[in-house]
């Protein structure tokens, strides 16, 4: 009978690591102008990205089903330059629900350019922390810290250091690795410079504001919408500061690539008064893309 007890209970704690993974991501290769076999292999790669990215644990929490970080991935597939090794590029998206909606709000949008990999049809994905096993495995880890990085930093006032920090020490270990988009001297919108920037204090503002933008303005929306909408401008008069200090930095870019369209949508329906605020703000730090947000005042999101 004790032994009967014994095997229900590790049963049971078994079941419950089932759901202590905390992404639930979506993957997609796609390949084109790749021949058919290839295409095989991608689709091979693809199913072992999606374990490797939703059946990890990548912290100590432990994460019901329905806390789980929605998250995306498209790498696109270029060109194929050796046997077993193949260049593109891997996109990298996440999104958190809003406190009393049905709405998620996007977190973080980044298209790395600089992806390198060998892989193998039916090769395991193997990864383990202080341990650079391959290009293909460190860019996935290092996502999935960076995703959970940005997700937390939104729920509390710069959360998702720990995982920053994981994201850091695989791009500390990944310096002497020939594949590009690790080191300073490579270009300044790498994941190098994904990191310097996110530890530079100078920047310290952008990851305050993604905590007064998310959990001090848009999960208090349902309370009141002027208030929330008020602490959004609050944070993006925090990325204004950033942005007269440091302009053109890559973190911004990223944020702004990210929330462009959702501010255009969220402010299209205030006052004027405040839409002029937000418009003269928003083209200031992100002049490139002023157009969308003269939008707002237009009246056509």
């Amino acid at each position: 009978m004790k032994n009967t007890i014994s095997i229900f209970i590790i049963v049971l704690l078994s079941l419950g690591t089932v759901h202590s993974q905390e992404l639930q991501c979506n993957v997609q290769i796609s390949s084109p102008g790749m021949s058919e076999t290839d295409r095989e292999i991608l689709r091979t790669l693809q199913s072992s990205i999606h374990e490797f990215m939703n059946q990890q644990n990548w912290t100590d929490y432990q994460f019901e089903p329905e806390e789980r970080i929605e998250a995306s991935i498209l790498i696109t597939v270029n060109e194929k330059v050796g046997s077993d090794e193949y260049r593109g590029t891997i996109q990298v998206q996440s999104r958190r629900p809003i406190f009393q909606t049905s709405y998620s709000s996007p977190v973080i949008n980044h298209n790395d350019r600089d992806f390198t990999f060998r892989y193998v049809e039916n090769q395991p994905l193997e990864y383990a922390d202080n341990t650079f096993s391959s290009n293909l495995t460190a860019v996935l880890a290092f996502y999935a810290y960076v995703i959970i990085g940005f997700d937390f930093d939104t729920f509390s006032p710069m959360g998702g250091t720990p995982y920053f920090e994981k994201a850091q020490e695989i791009v500390n270990l990944a310096q002497n690795a020939p594949e590009r988009g690790w080191k300073s001297f490579e270009g300044q919108r790498n994941r190098y410079w994904l990191m310097e920037n996110i530890f530079n204090s100078q920047y310290s503002n952008v990851r305050q504001a993604l905590y007064h933008y998310h959990r001090l303005g848009f999960d208090r929306m349902t309370e009141s919408m002027d208030n929330a909408r008020g602490e959004v401008v609050n944070a993006i008069e925090m990325l204004q500061r950033v942005h007269r200090q440091r302009p053109g930095s890559f973190l911004m870019s990223i944020i702004m690539t990210t929330k462009g369209d959702e501010l255009v949508n969220l402010f299209s329906e205030a006052p004027s008064m405040e839409q002029n605020q937000v418009v003269q703000i928003l083209s200031e730090i992100d002049p490139s893309n002023s157009a969308r947000y003269r939008r707002i005042t237009q009246g056509d999101s």
